[in-house]
């Protein structure tokens, strides 16, 4: 069976001497993904490397800095520069509050309206700030939908049968 794995960031580049390494992160969980102790995987161009353990976290200029056990100089983690570092789903134990889903759960999920028509699949997601935008590749040719993740248009997010209701504000689909 092939484990799956969702990336909680990108290592940018060597941080000293010691075999510390910056990390660009792209989790809500910091804290809990680079705690000490915390098993990651370190992929590139999308093949597992090796596996890391942290033993040491901090941030330093909206970096993260870590260092992983084993790795005590520059020249053991400078081949890892430009890698991308992942958890195993097994190892993915976040708490989320109620109506919060992973980015990876939403991704390919089918949009449809109230009304019952198909629209498209999420297709990606930016987080800006207040609010995440969805955008939904249309079934039909024409450009992306941009459809906000609010409580007045997204009425539904059913992960067992992949799909998201949606009641559009006028305007939002043309």
């Amino acid at each position: 069976m092939t484990e799956t794995y969702y990336q909680v960031g990108k290592l940018v580049n060597t941080h000293g001497i010691r075999g510390d390494v910056r990390v660009i992160s792209s989790t809500d969980f910091p804290d809990q993904r680079y705690q000490v102790g915390s098993r990651l995987t370190l992929f590139d161009k999308g093949k597992a490397v090796t596996e890391v353990e942290v033993d040491k976290h901090y941030v330093h200029k909206n970096f993260h800095i870590l260092h992983f056990k084993g790795y005590p100089s520059i020249n053991d983690v400078e081949p890892f520069k430009g890698m991308v570092l992942m958890v195993a789903s097994e190892d993915r134990e976040d708490d989320l509050e109620e109506g919060a889903f992973y980015y990876e759960d939403i991704i390919g999920l089918e949009v449809r309206t109230t009304e019952g028509e198909r629209l498209g699949r999420v297709r990606e997601i930016t987080a800006l700030g207040p609010n995440d935008v969805w955008h939904v590749q249309r079934f039909a040719k024409g450009a992306d939908i941009l459809l906000p993740y609010i409580e007045d248009v997204v009425k539904e997010v059913n992960l067992d049968e992949g799909y998201v209701l949606i009641d559009p504000m006028e305007g939002l689909i043309d």
